[in-house]
């Protein structure tokens, strides 16, 4: 494999553990346009592990309890959050918005140049979508 094929293959893939990951799952595809790649399910039906792309990036993730009995709703945005690039910040939002997404910073230009906003999700994740790219080391 060449250098410049190499740099494009993502090498990081963030995990999020949902109280409801089948919820999750067609929310996230609906407000932020991810596409299914992966589902694995219990013999009950519950999601235990899914993946999800977006661009050439993707993500993983799962159950943060182990049966749908223990299902308690977070009430609190989380203390981290996800960044994607996206090229038309203001489409996108609105497309979040139209699907429920909560917008706790909307639109807006930054100091380092770039557009931004920020949604969460229905159970508190913190979804950060702009037009910035981070430069990787190779």
């Amino acid at each position: 494999m060449n250098r410049t094929a190499k740099a494009t293959l993502p090498t990081l893939f963030p995990y999020l553990s949902y109280q409801d990951p089948g919820a999750a799952l067609d929310w996230l595809a609906e407000a932020f346009g991810f596409v299914k790649l992966l589902e694995f399910r219990d013999p009950a039906g519950y999601v235990v592990h899914a993946e999800m792309g977006f661009g050439n990036g993707a993500i993983m993730l799962g159950a943060a309890v182990h049966t749908p009995t223990e299902h308690t709703r977070r009430t609190a945005p989380a203390k981290h959050g996800v960044y994607v690039y996206v090229e038309d910040v203001d489409a996108h939002c609105a497309r979040a918005q139209a699907a429920g997404a909560r917008i706790v910073i909307p639109p807006e230009d930054t100091e380092w140049g770039s557009r931004r906003y920020r949604a969460l999700d229905p159970e508190g994740y913190e979804w950060s979508f702009g037009n910035y790219r981070p430069t990787p080391q190779a």
